[in-house]
């Protein structure tokens, strides 16, 4: 979590934006991770 504030940080996004904008960033990373994983095993 914090890596991600100093990430939004480091481009100038504001806290408040990255505390809203990280739930909506994880579930579309664990998505694309999932679809990864299922592509390699599959």
């Amino acid at each position: 979590m914090s890596a991600a504030l100093a990430l939004g940080n480091a481009l100038g996004v504001p806290p408040l934006a990255m505390a809203e904008l990280l739930p909506v960033i994880e579930a579309v990373m664990v998505a694309k991770l999932n679809e990864q994983m299922d592509h390699s095993h599959g």
